[in-house]
């Protein structure tokens, strides 16, 4: 039988125990919603007593881009994840797993949670005959996010020996095979940097974006979209904030619309939240998600927001026409009057910064990080009862 669990808000604190070893594992420490929350999660429990080590597969030569509590180790395998061949690329994940299997028969750990689909099925790999439980975290859609029918299968395969799933969305998680999510939670991102607020700049007012420059995210459909209210609306500009593979093509789209004065590709702001302090508006405008923390952080920062409603979590976030406005999914003409709206309008961005940062409180980092440690504590607490056995 397939139990969606419920997660208590509150937790005891006189129940946790120090020395409690947790290894959280994922890729790399760059900028992304993964590695924010891993952050995130592992100086929470750092402070709270328990002996946490970051395990991720990159060399340590760039520092990490969201800091960590002085607590928490960071352990790096020397593999990073890189395109290679089919042949190099299995070889390199075998070795992968290995290494990775050493680093954790090192570190014992009493609880193992993994971030991300391969690396999931990586660590579950590597983590077979060990005792150790492991909770895996899916972070995006799991079917518009197609892994490819090899991992697809591994996935499959992998998932029903994991202690737990953890997704962001109930949308998500029921897209799992039943024998994959046996036992699941739900956990939202939190919205953070609430403590950031846009703040006077020079120009005119700002769109902003922000995320890796891939299909996904889908900024070609807000360049587009851009293009048809230019003229309608002046005094604004765009700005798009991440590095990534679709650059070129996209500095090509803007420059083929004649907007180049208008649009703007700075890369990675030199420190987490930073562009919301040059924003008077915030735009979702990915074809898929699995749940849009920039999305949260926007509305905890109180800058007014759109977003396509695609699956999945604008639409746990927003409340159409309250908190933000919400276009039809993938509707690029829809997307375009949702933004006219809201950039032609101050009043309006005026009620929806404040409804957005009431309704952002769902998610405050606190009641997210309690819900987090609900799950790992419950956890250990059921490896306790099985050690009295």
């Amino acid at each position: 039988m397939t139990r969606h669990e419920q997660i208590p808000v509150k937790t005891h604190t006189h129940e946790r125990r120090s020395g409690r070893r947790v290894a959280i594992v994922l890729p790399g420490l760059r900028a992304g919603g993964s590695e924010h929350v891993v952050s995130f999660l592992s100086s929470r429990l750092a402070r709270l007593g328990y002996d946490v080590t970051i395990v991720n597969f990159e060399t340590g030569d760039e520092a990490p881009y969201y800091e960590t509590d002085e607590r928490v180790a960071i352990r790096y395998i020397g593999r990073p994840v890189v395109r290679r061949g089919r042949v190099g690329g299995a070889i390199v994940i075998l070795r992968r797993i290995g290494d990775l299997r050493r680093a954790l028969d090192e570190l014992s750990p009493d609880l193992v949670l993994s971030f991300l689909t391969r690396t999931n099925i990586q660590t579950l790999a590597a983590t077979r005959g060990r005792s150790a439980p492991v909770v895996v975290s899916e972070r995006n859609n799991p079917v518009r996010q197609d892994p490819g029918p090899v991992w697809r299968f591994l996935r499959n395969r992998a998932y029903p020996h994991a202690a737990g799933l953890i997704t962001m969305t109930r949308g998500a998680l029921e897209c799992f095979p039943r024998r994959s999510r046996r036992r699941g939670w739900v956990i939202p991102n939190m919205a953070d940097f609430a403590h950031y607020e846009p703040q006077p700049h020079s120009g005119g007012p700002t769109l902003t974006a922000v995320g890796r420059l891939t299909h996904q995210k889908g900024f070609d459909l807000l360049i587009e979209a851009f293009a048809q209210i230019a003229r309608r609306h002046p005094d604004w500009s765009l700005r798009i904030w991440g590095e990534g593979p679709d650059r070129e093509q996209l500095e090509a789209q803007v420059a083929a619309a004649g907007l180049a004065d208008r649009i703007e590709l700075p890369g990675v702001t030199a420190q987490p939240g930073e562009w919301i302090e040059s924003s008077d508006a915030f735009v979702l405008s990915s074809r898929f998600e699995g749940w849009g923390l920039v999305l949260g952080e926007a509305m905890a920062a109180g800058l007014p927001s759109v977003s396509f409603a695609c699956p999945f979590g604008p639409e746990d976030m927003i409340t159409n026409g309250v908190d933000g406005l919400l276009a039809r999914d993938g509707d690029v003409a829809d997307l375009a009057a949702c933004l006219s709206c809201v950039m032609g309008d101050a009043d309006l961005r005026d009620r929806l910064s404040e409804a957005a940062k009431a309704s952002s409180r769902r998610f405050e980092p606190e009641r997210i990080g309690q819900e987090w440690e609900a799950v790992i504590e419950q956890i250990f607490v059921e490896l306790e009862l099985e050690g009295t056995r």
